[in-house]
């Protein structure tokens, strides 16, 4: 989800809620503690050179049960931030929030809550670090005998 389609679905929303992979909610007292660009120069095994670049949600909770944050001031939290940091809106977000240690998630939205999505490690130089390609699972029923095939008994062997 990028910086543009959060401002939209908040425009339509009374509250916000953020559910964790395991279908847990996180507390309806968060924070946004920060809203940020993370940029990442790095260099593949591979030895390609890449940039990633995101915007960064943190997500805190803190012992302050009375105040709940609205989408209206998220949206102008967001604003904000892409004025004073010049964020562009197309920036996909990648959120923080404090597990077992500080956790990465990507950002999608189902029904009105925010859902907190699973990130993965990849291999990005699959074909330069020797990674064998997955090769596609047949199912051996739906593969065909070639016509010029030897069968038992033909006599072509």
């Amino acid at each position: 989800m990028t910086l543009l389609e959060i401002k939209n679905h908040l425009k339509n929303l009374d509250q916000i809620a953020f559910q964790l992979p395991n279908g847990g909610l996180v507390p309806s007292h968060f924070h946004v503690t920060e809203v940020g660009q993370v940029v990442k120069n790095f260099i593949d095994c591979g030895g390609t050179v890449r940039q990633e670049s995101v915007a960064n949600f943190q997500l805190w909770e803190a012992n302050d049960y009375d105040h709940r944050l609205h989408p209206e001031k998220l949206v102008s939290i967001i604003e904000l931030s892409e004025r004073v940091l010049g964020l562009d809106d197309a920036l996909e977000i990648e959120v923080e929030y404090q597990g077992e240690t500080i956790q990465k998630y990507n950002l999608d939205i189902t029904e009105g809550v925010f859902q907190l999505t699973s990130k993965f490690t990849d291999c990005l130089a699959k074909d330069n670090c020797g990674i064998p390609q997955e090769k596609p699972k047949q199912n051996l029923k739906e593969l065909t005998t070639p016509v010029n095939t030897c069968t038992p008994g033909s006599g072509c062997c």
